[in-house]
């Protein structure tokens, strides 16, 4: 047994329809890796029921686990707005959001999320985003949503410490410099409060104050 083996048998079950997501993502799918895993997925959950919020919005849909996972446990009437830059496999995903009984809740937008997000963020005002995007492009996402969302809101940013790629000084790809620079910008940031907690490859939690 690991250590992850161990953390899975002390934290709620997974339910049974995201455990079938995340197999069928791992044998289907590149990069399955991209997916929460359990563990993530709990918190995920649990931060959603605590912060109770009116309306998400979600960078990076991917085959929609995270989404999930946050549309479980919001209460009533809450909306989320999840953007997937991938066109292929819309559908599919639609159709898992259906089976999950969350077609009515949960709103797939196809596009750049840099195109699709202001838009939304003019339109809609969100208490809670998760950020899973492009990592390029996280401190373009940071500034956008910063701006946008009312004090007391929350911005979820996952994989901010990049398989610990964040240390590795002879790492300089786009991804991970984009990252490091993220992290670098959110730390300056004193409008926010903010932590980086080490789940899987890392969860900013950061509250606008």
């Amino acid at each position: 047994m690991n250590i992850d083996d161990y953390i899975a048998r002390h934290i709620d079950a997974e339910p049974a329809h995201l455990r079938s997501l995340y197999r069928r993502t791992h044998l289907e799918r590149l990069y399955p890796r991209m997916c929460s895993d359990h563990a993530q997925g709990r918190l995920l959950a649990m931060l959603t029921a605590m912060i109770r919020p009116s309306r998400i919005i979600e960078l990076g849909t991917f085959t929609g686990y995270s989404a999930l996972c946050m549309a479980g446990a919001m209460p009533r009437g809450c909306q989320i707005d999840t953007v997937e830059v991938d066109p292929e496999y819309a559908d599919d995903i639609r159709a898992t959001f259906a089976e999950a009984g969350h077609a009515d809740d949960i709103t797939l937008h196809i596009g750049d999320a840099l195109e699709v997000v202001p838009r939304l963020l003019a339109a809609n005002t969100y208490d809670v985003a998760f950020v899973d995007a492009n990592k390029r492009h996280y401190c373009e996402y940071f500034a956008l949503l910063s701006q946008a969302m009312p004090g007391g809101s929350y911005i979820l940013a996952d994989n901010t410490l990049w398989g610990d790629k964040v240390l590795d000084d002879t790492a300089h790809d786009a991804q991970t410099e984009g990252i490091r620079k993220f992290n670098d910008m959110v730390a300056a940031d004193g409008s926010v409060s903010k932590i980086i907690l080490p789940v899987r490859d890392g969860l900013t939690i950061i509250r606008k104050n």
